[in-house]
């Protein structure tokens, strides 16, 4: 190039340059004639606005969790909820790490923890971090306070940056709410969740997503990253706070937790109304009443505008959930409550899970020693859970126990082991365990003036009319010593064996509060080991009503048993008795006042009521044993 060329272009690059210089200097200075044209009260605004995010952000990062896979095959972000460790984070995250992992804190420290229970269909996961009961916590805002426009902020572990254990701060707004996310040929099904602009990447998954004051709105769980590569271009979601509070006492539980459904599919009709397309005449909307054609109108008080929306707000709920619904079926508005089916069956859940999982990462390789030449030591099991049909645990004194791996390889840490206890259709039976046992020390708190083993319960009072023209009569149950007696009366309802009770409730007879009562009467006796299987099932709404009741499960001689706990007074409150999936359970619900036994008995059956019991005395007398005829008493 000639070198008056040269020379033109370096004057005329020198001049841009002084042009930009200029053009920023008049900026910084427009800015600043900006901000001292403010007034004191926007000044001070601004000011608040700015501490008010400094402060929620170090309020928050606290409760952020780092979570690391063993050898170095992935890891992501979560977040803690409660003082002794529990943390949420994605399935997505936890999988690959399988029982253990390794959490760091803002506090510097690394932390052993644990899976307790997965959500593989809502990509959640409960973690619980070990060694500490003072652990900083994040809280839930209500999901439907949160609006379009609000400011937020991601804090997490995106590319797995937080190697010094302080994560990465981004933030945005709300973009967008009632997100519904497909499962795109995976199990992974985000409803009702939140979009946002703030910076979400690989490894913020699992992560907490907050509000301006440092409060959880959600759980960061995925992006829209289709074909620019796995970096962030804007749009992320988090599942929301409430779907993630009504899973937790099933993620609590330990269990491998299924997603609900109504049993019926709806569509868009002409006029913009959702209505009912398909329905199932085994579900127990059809039994509510729910048939083809009918107005979709409200689920669980959220007004249904959009066929999508049905799926949305069904999404956030776990399977056998009962929740209100309102429909319209010819011109007549219906409100009911509606127990949600189980979007898979059997072990369908287990094996798509099983499929979806990616593989474990690859574990580096470990010297031989003399009496391990493989690499291997005999006997490295994945569990320590050795238990017999009636589930109680085999006694091996005489073997070694069993040493469990990481996803490393690597053995896993004493304080880790203790807590951790692989079954089938758990991700941790360890936590359920944990509930069973609290379950039957309240039960047997609560009735322990008749829990004597080897007993026959009398209990007498009178009948309250549920039915206008109908008369109160005296009654007595026996239950006991192979004894099903109903007596009302000059009427006595006798059965001879045990399987009959499981008839009654399949007929909806009233002699069904016998097979409730029975089952209350074992579980004193026996206890969850003994009882038949027996698990901890997590939380779910009375009647759709909140609080979440703890719930355990029974199944015995095909008939299944729901005990329901409230959660404050830790009080049966109700048992449900089931006979099967196409006929209304058994409900025999109890009140009492303060710590005394039940004073009152009602059986239902979907929503109607087909007893009132009052009870004048419960008693026991020992089996085997003549009994007196007391007050008519022919037993």
């Amino acid at each position: 190039m000639p070198s008056r060329c040269l020379d033109s272009t370096m004057v005329r690059i020198g001049c841009l340059t002084l042009a930009l210089f200029a053009s920023a200097i008049s900026l910084a200075a427009n800015l600043r004639a900006e901000e001292s044209s403010l007034l004191p009260d926007e000044q001070k605004w601004i000011e608040q606005f700015e501490s008010a995010r400094v402060a929620g952000i170090a309020k928050a990062t606290p409760s952020t969790v780092m979570v690391f896979v063993p050898g170095g095959g992935g890891g992501g972000s979560g977040v803690l909820i409660s003082p002794d460790g529990y943390a949420l984070t994605n399935f997505h995250v936890s999988s690959p790490a399988g029982t253990y992992m390794r959490c760091g804190l803002s506090d510097g420290k690394v932390y052993d923890a644990v899976v307790v229970g997965i959500d593989p269909v809502g990509d959640l996961a409960l973690i619980q971090l070990l060694g500490r009961d003072d652990f900083s916590t994040a809280e839930f805002v209500p999901s439907r306070s949160v609006q379009v426009g609000d400011w937020c902020f991601a804090i997490g572990n995106p590319f797995l940056l937080a190697t010094n254990l302080q994560p990465t701060v981004t933030a945005g707004i709300i973009s967008g709410v009632r997100r519904y996310q497909y499962p795109s040929g995976t199990l992974l099904e985000y409803g009702n969740c939140f979009q946002t602009d703030a910076s979400i990447n690989p490894g913020n998954s699992g992560g907490p997503l907050y509000d301006n004051d440092g409060d959880l709105i959600g759980i960061i769980g995925r992006a829209s990253f289709e074909k620019r590569g796995r970096v962030n271009v804007g749009v992320g979601y988090a599942i929301s706070g409430d779907q993630a509070q009504n899973f937790l006492g099933c993620l609590h539980s330990g269990r491998i937790v299924d997603h609900a459904t109504l049993g019926a599919t709806v569509g868009t009709d002409e006029d913009g109304s959702v209505r009912v397309t398909n329905i199932l005449s085994s579900s127990d909307a059809y039994r509510r009443g729910l048939r083809y054609g009918d107005e979709i109108l409200e689920i669980d008080g959220q007004v249904i505008q959009t066929a999508n929306d049905v799926q949305n707000i069904l999404a956030t709920f776990p399977a056998s959930w009962r929740i209100p619904i309102t429909y319209r079926q010819e011109g007549t508005s219906v409100e009911t409550l509606v127990r949600l089916a189980s979007v898979h069956r059997g072990s369908e859940l287990l094996e798509k899970m099983k499929s979806a999982l990616p593989p474990p990462p690859p574990a580096p390789p470990k010297p031989p020693t003399p009496s391990d030449p493989e690499g291997d030591a005999p006997g490295d099991l994945e569990s320590d859970d050795e238990t017999s049909p009636d589930g109680s645990d085999k006694a091996k004194p005489n073997d070694p126990k069993p040493l469990m791996k990481d996803a490393a390889g690597e053995p896993i840490p004493a304080m880790a082991v203790k807590q951790i206890k692989i079954r089938e259709g758990y991700g941790n039976y360890y936590y359920n365990e944990l509930h069973q046992t609290k379950f039957i020390e309240r039960l047997r708190r609560q009735f322990k003036d008749v829990e004597a083993n080897d007993s026959v319960w009398k209990i007498r009072g009178k009948t309250v009319p549920v039915v206008d023209g109908q008369e109160a009569s005296d009654f007595l149950i026996t239950i006991g010593d192979g004894q099903f007696k109903f007596k009302i009366g000059d009427d006595l309802q006798q059965l001879s064996r045990g399987d009959e009770l499981l008839q009654v409730v399949d007929e909806q007879r009233d002699a069904g509060i016998l097979a409730c009562l029975n089952a209350l009467q074992r579980m004193l006796t026996l206890g969850p080991r003994q009882f038949g299987d027996t698990y901890y099932w997590g939380t779910m709404p009375l009647s759709g009503q909140r609080p979440l009741r703890d719930t355990v499960v029974g199944v015995h001689s095909d008939l299944e048993t729901r005990f329901l706990h409230h959660p404050q007074s830790e009080r049966l409150e109700v048992i449900e008795s089931i006979a099967g999936n196409d006929t209304d359970p058994a409900e025999l619900w109890f009140a009492a006042e303060d710590d005394a036994l039940p004073s009152t008995l009602q059986l239902r059956y979907g929503l109607t009521t087909v007893l009132n019991l009052q009870i004048t005395d419960w008693s026991t007398a020992p089996a085997n044993q003549p009994q007196v005829p007391v007050d008519g008493d022919a037993s």
